[in-house]
């Protein structure tokens, strides 16, 4: 039914399937709600010394 290269195709072909899955929620579990948290803390950041800047003016 298979020859002995195609099992290895389809074995790489899951293989890398599996990696792009648990990468894909990786990125969606840490990375990204890291990324978002990060900007947002920065923007308070901003907004706050543009208040300063406008006390001290």
């Amino acid at each position: 039914m298979f020859d002995f290269d195609q099992y290895l195709g389809f074995l790489a072909f899951l293989g890398i399937l599996t990696l792009g899955f648990w990468l894909m929620i990786f990125l969606l579990t840490f990375v990204i709600p890291y990324w978002i948290g990060g900007s947002i803390i920065e923007r308070l950041k901003e907004i706050r010394e543009e208040k300063k800047a406008k006390r001290h003016a």
